[in-house]
């Protein structure tokens, strides 16, 4: 039986494997800029400027890369 493709999760591998910059727009309107650094099913590390952010990926409603991400076809 042929597994679904999680496109979530093969976009944020990319974001991260890459380390590709990448703009966070947040349910509430606010941004923040870094690098994906890890992510699971409920959040997304973010560091800028060597700092962290954890995130919560029900807060977030974009990701925006300075460059396009390749997915993997599997």
């Amino acid at each position: 039986m042929a597994q679904t493709v999680n496109i979530q999760d093969q976009y944020l591998n990319q974001l991260r494997k890459n380390h590709i910059s990448v703009t966070v727009f947040l349910t509430n309107g606010f941004q923040l800029r870094g690098i994906v650094k890890a992510f699971d099913n409920f959040t997304v590390l973010l560091e800028t400027e060597g700092k962290q952010q954890l995130i919560f990926k029900h807060a977030i409603s974009t990701f925006a890369p300075v460059k396009n991400v390749t997915l993997e076809k599997e």
